[in-house]
């Protein structure tokens, strides 16, 4: 299962986990519900099928209901321990949903479930690519400009060296190519500084071996400088790009409750924010993780995305659309194409 057969209908199927995230199940049925109306898509519902069937009934689905509901008696909640939680719970809606990549039943798995959990059985169940050393977590952050911009590893491994950080720099070359249509995607490296030379060993040798690679590299690129749009791609370790992470959405969480709570101790202020209203709300749009969709787990061997557990059906339906690009993009197979290539040779290809 290295890529997406391209004799295959235009109708992606996408399966759904009806029982991950906080607002489960009522927000990925309406999720769903909201994708299959919008893209090329047939929902496989996975869950409980009693449950599922009577939230579908409960928002309007009709019958019978668009897509299939696939029974799947369990769930994995988020305090269980990832790899015990898969051998306990093996008929888990995260489970179910990877036999079906496995077995070509499914295109695509969108979850809001427990990121360990899908982690382990992705790697348990899929395996990685050929020549995939080690998968990564993969998001598309929010810029200044609109356009927005991949950043990995996100979480998957804490640790990795030169060799798997340039595998995830060629395949987030090819995902900003496929599915966010960056023709030549320039790729950098998160680093303490932007001259070359800064950083540890691992950071200075993957400098060295990017900037041999043939890929459009951009350098050194510093935290502060993200949501400059300088680069398309912006790699690291996954423990340097949890932390990255967690301190932009902490950032962005803290000033808006700041600006709110200055805005309510000053009346004019609370004047001038009635007005300002819909710029406020643009701004906040902007640097909202709902609007870019779903964390994609790039070198596994299925197309398995991430999004975050407190999603709304906006943002999940939007992971559900991002989902539907990469089938259409045929991404698996072009970083199969890719992986292995010497100097990244197969990035500059067309299709």
């Amino acid at each position: 299962m290295t890529g997406t057969d391209p004799g295959m209908p235009r109708r992606w199927r996408v399966a759904v986990d009806v029982m991950g995230g906080d607002g489960a199940p009522s927000v990925p049925v309406a999720a769903g519900l909201a994708a299959a109306a919008r893209w090329p898509v047939d929902i496989l519902w996975l869950g409980p099928q009693e449950r599922v069937a009577a939230e579908l009934r409960r928002q309007g689905a009709g019958s019978p209901p668009p897509g299939r509901i696939v029974h799947a008696s369990q769930v994995i909640e988020a305090g269980d321990s990832p790899v015990a939680a898969l051998r306990r719970k093996q008929d888990s809606s995260i489970a179910v949903g990877m036999r079906l990549l496995r077995e070509g039943e499914a295109d695509a798995f969108v979850s809001a479930g427990s990121t360990g959990a899908l982690m382990a059985a992705g790697k348990l169940m899929l395996g990685t690519l050929p020549g995939v050393a080690r998968p990564a977590l993969a998001a598309v952050l929010p810029t200044l400009d609109g356009r927005g911009f991949l950043m990995l590893d996100l979480g998957a491994s804490a640790e990795a060296d030169p060799e798997q950080l340039v595998q995830y720099a060629v395949m987030g070359a090819v995902y900003a190519r496929e599915v966010l249509e960056r023709p030549s995607p320039r790729v950098a490296l998160l680093n303490i500084g932007s001259e070359a030379g800064k950083g540890n060993r691992l950071y200075r040798e993957t400098y060295e071996r990017l900037a041999s690679s043939g890929l459009p590299f951009a350098g050194n690129v510093e935290a502060r400088e993200l949501f400059a749009g300088k680069a398309d791609v912006v790699v690291c370790d996954g423990f340097t790009g949890n932390v990255a992470l967690k301190a932009m959405e902490g950032a962005g969480e803290a000033c808006w409750k700041l600006l709110k709570a200055e805005v309510a101790r000053r009346p004019l202020a609370r004047v001038a924010a009635l007005l300002l209203r819909p710029v406020l709300l643009g701004v906040r749009r902007r640097l909202d993780y709902g609007e870019y969709g779903a964390a994609l787990f790039l070198g596994l061997d299925g197309l398995v995305f991430k999004c975050h557990g407190s999603s709304d059906a906006r943002a999940l339906a939007n992971g559900i659309g991002v989902a539907v690009k990469a089938c259409q993009g045929r991404l698996l197979h072009r970083i199969g194409e890719s992986i292995g290539k010497e100097d990244g040779e197969a990035l500059g290809r067309g299709r």
